[in-house]
């Protein structure tokens, strides 16, 4: 199966090597990668922050860019609710909207793609090591996709995953709300620290890069010791 690869803008510039995992993965499972070059921001943070007209420039031309595109993957559940956003942005443009419903029925989340297309519960990873999962917003509201990380992660060869307090509470990112609202996102992602310490797991894992930044980020202010991996990084993990 042939798979173009969104990279998101975290991913390209925070977590080169998510993406590199990424590909690692899908190519190990028999698809074919194709990296469209001309792919920018998905214009997810001008829609949240109210500015519609920028960011229907930018769906059209993501549109553009992976309308040739067999499915498309992306190791982010807040990237993938965007283009799923699409034909409602669109929603008065009809060739537009069309195309837009196009993207978004063939766009995946990369542990919704594993799970779900590719029908992969176990990818062969071995990880000896405690940890706990963050479920992030966008990826188990608006796509609800909830079952397939655990599944995935519950086959990882060494791997303790202890369940997170409160893990339906959002970090504070939320994008533009993080800057925003600085002072309330502060508060929450404090109160999603403390929740992790409280697993006492030494990986923090997650399944989209704005939300590992923003805990991490806290994390590494207050001195916490504990590691953030992207899913990916986990589900490619082998034995050294």
């Amino acid at each position: 199966m042939k798979v173009s690869l969104f990279i998101t803008c975290l991913a390209d510039v925070f977590y080169p090597g998510v993406g590199k995992d990424v590909v690692e993965l899908l190519e190990r499972h028999g698809c074919e990668i194709d990296f469209p070059e001309k792919q920018t921001c998905c214009g997810q943070p001008a829609y949240n922050s109210g500015y519609h007209r920028d960011a229907k420039k930018a769906a059209k031309h993501m549109i553009q860019t992976f309308e040739h595109a067999e499915a498309v993957v992306t190791p982010s559940g807040s990237c993938a609710a965007m283009f799923k956003e699409y034909p409602e942005l669109l929603h008065d443009e009809e060739e537009w909207k069309r195309r837009a419903e196009a993207l978004s029925e063939k766009t995946y989340e990369l542990t919704e793609f594993l799970y779900r297309v590719l029908h992969i519960t176990d990818t062969g990873a071995e990880l000896p090591a405690s940890a706990t999962y963050h479920t992030s917003c966008h990826m188990t509201r608006l796509l609800g996709e909830k079952e397939a990380p655990y599944q995935l992660l519950s086959n990882v060869k060494g791997l303790t995953l202890k369940e997170l307090p409160n893990k339906q509470n959002c970090c504070g990112f939320g994008g533009t709300f993080a800057v925003k609202m600085s002072s309330i996102s502060e508060q929450m992602v404090d109160e999603k620290v403390d929740s992790i310490e409280e697993t006492e797991a030494d990986i923090l894992i997650g399944a989209d890069c704005g939300c590992l930044m923003n805990i991490g980020g806290r994390m590494q202010r207050k001195d916490k010791p504990v590691h953030v991996m992207h899913i990916a990084q986990v589900l490619n993990s082998r034995e050294k």
